[in-house]
Formats: C-alpha cells, sequence, structure tokens
C-alpha cells in the first residue's frame, strides 16, 4: 500500500480551528442578539441562519460559487482588494465553511443566552457593571455549555463537508483539497485502503470528540440563578 498524504488531514483541522474561530466572532453577538430581540424580523433571521441545515449542500455551494467567483459581488470585491480569486482558494473554504456551519454555532449559543435570561445581567447592572462587563463576566461563563457546544459542532461539522467545498474549493492539493474530498478520490481510483484510513479516523476523532462534550457537560454544574 502506497504512503497515506496527510495533507488533507492538517488542511481541514486548520480549516475547521479558522471557522470556528470565525463563527465565535460573528456568531456570539448574532446569538445575543436573537435571544433577546423583539424584533418582527427575528423569525426571518432565524430563518437564514438555519437554512443551511435543510438545503442541499450542493445547492448552498452553488450559489456560493456565484457569489464568490470574480464575477460575483463579494468576489469581485476580493479581486479588487487581493488581486487574487476567491473561489478554488482557503479563504474561500474559510468563507464557505462558516455559511454552512453557521446554524451549528449561532443555535447553540443562542439557546444558553436565552437558558441565562435577563435576570443576572439586571443584577450585575444594579451593581454598577456595564454591559460588556456583564456579558464577559456573568453572561458568558453561564452559558459556556453552549460556546462548548457550538465549538464541538462547528468543528466536527467543517471536518466533514464534502459538497460545499468540492463546489467552491474544487481539489487543489496542498490548497483545497481537504479529507473529506480525498476520501472521494481514493474511492474513485479503487484505493480502499487509503480511504478505509482517512474514514475510519474521521469516525473516531468524530465520536471520541462528542463523547467529551457529553462528559463534560455532564460534569458542569447547572447554572443557577
Amino acid at each position: 500500500m502506497e504512503s497515506l498524504d496527510l495533507g488533507p488531514v492538517w488542511l481541514s483541522l486548520q480549516l475547521a480551528t479558522v471557522t470556528v474561530a470565525v463563527l465565535l466572532v460573528i456568531g456570539t453577538p448574532l446569538a445575543w442578539w436573537l435571544a433577546f430581540t423583539r424584533s418582527r424580523f427575528k423569525p426571518g433571521i432565524e430563518a437564514l441562519v438555519a437554512l443551511p441545515l435543510v438545503l442541499p449542500p450542493t445547492v448552498l455551494g452553488f450559489y456560493l460559487l456565484i457569489l464568490l467567483g470574480p464575477a460575483g459581488a463579494i468576489g469581485r470585491f476580493w479581486v479588487q482588494l487581493t488581486d487574487t480569486a476567491l473561489t478554488f482558494s482557503f479563504s474561500g473554504l474559510v468563507v464557505a465553511s462558516v455559511i454552512y456551519s453557521f446554524p451549528f454555532a449561532v443555535q447553540p449559543l443562542q439557546n444558553a443566552f436565552e437558558g441565562v435570561g435577563r435576570a443576572p445581567l439586571e443584577a450585575a447592572a444594579t451593581l454598577g457593571a456595564k454591559p460588556m462587563d456583564s456579558f464577559f463576566s456573568v453572561a458568558s461563563p453561564m452559558a459556556i455549555r453552549g460556546y462548548i457546544t457550538a465549538i464541538v459542532l462547528g468543528f466536527a461539522h467543517t471536518l466533514g463537508e464534502f459538497g460545499v467545498v468540492l463546489m467552491v474549493g474544487g481539489n487543489i492539493p496542498g490548497a483545497t483539497r481537504v479529507i473529506s474530498i480525498a476520501i472521494y478520490e481514493h474511492v474513485e481510483t479503487l484505493s480502499y485502503d487509503q480511504a478505509h484510513i482517512l474514514s475510519a479516523g474521521l469516525l473516531l476523532l468524530s465520536f471520541f470528540v462528542l463523547l467529551g462534550v457529553y462528559i463534560f457537560n455532564r460534569r458542569l454544574p447547572l447554572n443557577r440563578i
């Protein structure tokens, strides 16, 4: 059996790490807003966030390919800014992965913030805490379960992406060839031994990551207000 190329594994781990970091940065304020807003636009925003859950990956990937391509609204701006194409690049994979995994980060955070409620924040305000102080010192620690779930689900979901990353990134070794694409290619070329190794590794990693989350969450004390 020929030696296994681990490049797609490291690229997938890098993609998942960057994607989760971006998801937390942009997903946290949106989840906070959704948890407490009374805006009439809330159902529409929630539907947009959840859309990747029901939309076929190839459909989402197709429209992202159009949007991120050199002639698309975002892709054209990116070309003017960096003189490089966003599609078929690692940066394009990050954008596509963030959009595709968005509900896996926003929904757990929203549920966690809703569980925290307004009472602890109001109590902190009476003690003179500013809104940002209340968020970081009160709300965030109490929503730790949501953060852990968002991180793990976002990371695992990004590792398992196929349709979206194939449409937006293609199969460029060292640049966009992630583990799911590598498995598909090994199957196409009848390299079942390598496909087995990568698939089994991804399966075990996903299982033990989820197992660790469940164990960790069970040991966390319940939030008490």
